[in-house]
């Protein structure tokens, strides 16, 4: 319903409401005229300019004019001029949504067509305007709006088994905020060349399906995959960053248009004191990973079965059209087989928190709500290393084999050339899964800190056991007797066939006369060895009550390809 909801405020928003109801050129003309003045009137007013408006000399000091204002006045016109809006933009609204709907169809549906479309007499309710950019080349507004409206929109639904139904959407009840782009800025009436319009932020959306004359839930799945449909159609058509454009004026506005600006590269490495979902035995976990929330984007890793602290450490590429406003969306599940899916909890990154070309290594609280961003329960973390490589910015990273004419490009380290035996082998025909990332990893256990007491006079004898996942490859340091802050300076190497999905798993031992006891322990992902080429880290022993480790990790590589 949403993607309605969109159409419904979108273009007449967008393109102007009183162009799809005004007949003649002149209005049409006077109509630019005004909304010209208007943007152009907002793109330039500061905060004095606004207290002249009005008796600025009734306001008092403390009164503060914010950057969003309530559009009283706008509500009222609006909702003079919204029976014409209504006969306008109804027809042109579906003749938009069939295609788009038809494309998005769910599997279980056969055919979905739109048999009534009316906008109903209730009025959306503008709550505030904001500027969000203004300079040479534009302005950019946000506008706030609400609806409790009583459309008439009535479905017509052919499910795959043959079975045709009429639904019917009500109850409609949509909060969001429209961004509105007048690009670019003209010398000539209306100023501004074209309008872009998207639905920047989805508050709240709720509503109704019901077959005309029975009960939806007497046949199972319908429901679902309608608003599967609209969801996919609403994130894929409209949904910010896409935008739809409107030329004003002649023109070309190809530059205007969603274009990806670069990529997202997710390493899922593991997660931790997971909410057991299961009555008999533990959860089975599996994540979801987005950005747009699209059926052909979403990533789903493979289930970790019985196991509340799993270890995925998998890899996972997304497109990025605006850093300043995507964010990463993560959501772990129990997998139930054949049954749903049961929810954990989720997390989000915000893409503007990452430093381009820079890996971050985060742990994240997962969450029941992500709009709320609010639980007192602990449902556990999930762990991700996150790199954001804008396009063309391959070229600047630090890129420890330049030496041996290597580049990177992402967390995968697409190959554009290599060296095998002194020998520079042009690579640039090789694919991301051709490249291997062969090497040896130099494991410096240094030394820890604070680590827990295990025997009854107050100390322990720890030893450091290192194990690589994929080859369970294991070499281990010397004990230390009699110390809660033992040095080792021990260096192991390891011989890694694939760095890019390997690991090191580091585990304390309170060495014993009659066996050993664990005190704690860490993974690590080469990743961040791969990119650097050596670096020095203090980690947290997980599972102990205090301590940490300090290592120093060096990667000596030698990549190879798989043969075609």
């Amino acid at each position: 319903m949403g993607f309605f909801l969109g159409l419904v405020f979108g273009i007449p928003v967008g393109v102007g409401l009183v162009i799809l109801f005004v007949r003649s050129e002149n209005a049409r003309a006077q109509y630019r005229s005004d909304l010209a003045a208007t943007v152009a009137a907002f793109a330039k007013m500061t905060v004095e300019d606004s207290k002249k408006i009005l008796p600025g000399d009734y306001y008092p000091s403390w009164v503060v004019f914010s950057q969003r204002q309530k559009l009283n006045w706008l509500n009222l016109e609006f909702t003079k001029i919204w029976p014409y809006v209504n006969e306008a933009a109804s027809e042109l609204i579906r003749s938009t949504v069939e295609p788009i709907l038809e494309q998005y169809r769910a599997g279980v549906l056969a055919s979905l067509k739109l048999s009534k479309l009316t906008l109903g007499t209730v009025a959306p309710q503008f709550t505030g305007v904001s500027i969000i950019e203004n300079d040479d080349s534009g302005v950019t507004m946000e506008l706030e709006l609400q609806w409790d409206g009583n459309p008439k929109v009535v479905l017509d639904i052919k499910t795959a088994l043959g079975v045709s139904l009429p639904i019917q959407v009500k109850n409609v009840a949509f909060t969001g905020v429209f961004r509105l782009i007048f690009k670019p800025l003209v010398d000539i009436l209306p100023c501004f060349g074209a309008v872009s319009y998207s639905l920047r932020e989805k508050k709240k959306l709720d509503f109704a399906v019901k077959v005309v004359g029975g009960e939806i839930s007497s046949i199972p799945g319908v429901s679902d995959a309608i608003e599967d449909t609209i969801r996919d159609a609403i994130e894929d058509s409209i949904t910010w960053p896409v935008r739809k454009i409107y030329p004003i004026l002649p023109g070309d506005y190809s530059d205007l248009e969603l274009k990806p600006v670069g990529t997202l590269e997710v390493k899922l490495v593991q997660a931790k004191n997971l909410t057991n979902k299961d009555l008999i035995g533990k959860s089975d976990p599996f994540a979801k990973l987005f950005i747009r929330p699209l059926r052909d984007r979403i990533k789903r890793s493979k289930t970790i079965n019985n196991d509340l602290n799993p270890i995925w450490n998998e890899h996972f590429e997304f497109v990025v059209e605006d850093p300043t406003t995507q964010q990463l969306t993560v959501k772990i599940y129990d997998d139930e087989g054949v049954q749903s899916s049961e929810y954990i909890g989720g997390a989000i990154v915000k893409l503007k928190d990452l430093q381009p070309g820079k890996v971050k290594d985060v742990w994240l609280k997962l969450l029941k709500d992500l709009e709320i961003q609010r639980d007192k329960k602990d449902r556990g973390q999930v762990h991700l290393e996150l790199l954001y490589c804008p396009y063309g910015m391959e070229n600047e990273m630090m890129n420890p084999f330049a030496a041996q004419k290597f580049s990177m490009t992402s967390l995968e380290k697409v190959f554009k050339s290599g060296t095998n035996g002194g020998e520079v082998v042009d690579t640039s025909s090789y694919k991301k899964k051709d490249v291997i990332v062969r090497g040896v990893l130099s494991a410096t256990v240094i030394s820890a800190e604070d680590l827990p007491a295990m025997d009854v006079l107050g100390k322990a004898d720890p030893f450091v056991v290192l194990t690589m996942k994929k080859t369970e490859a294991k070499n281990k340091t010397r004990v230390v007797n009699d110390s809660l802050n033992p040095t080792w300076n021990q260096t192991f190497d390891f011989v890694v066939e694939d760095g890019l999905h390997d690991m090191l798993i580091l585990e304390v031992y309170d060495h014993d006369t009659f066996g050993k006891d664990l005190i704690g322990k860490s993974i690590m992902t080469l990743t961040r060895a791969l990119i650097e080429g050596e670096y020095q880290e203090s980690v947290i022993l997980e599972g102990a009550k205090s301590g940490k480790l300090n290592v120093h990790l060096k990667w000596t590589p030698q990549p190879i390809y798989r043969d075609s």
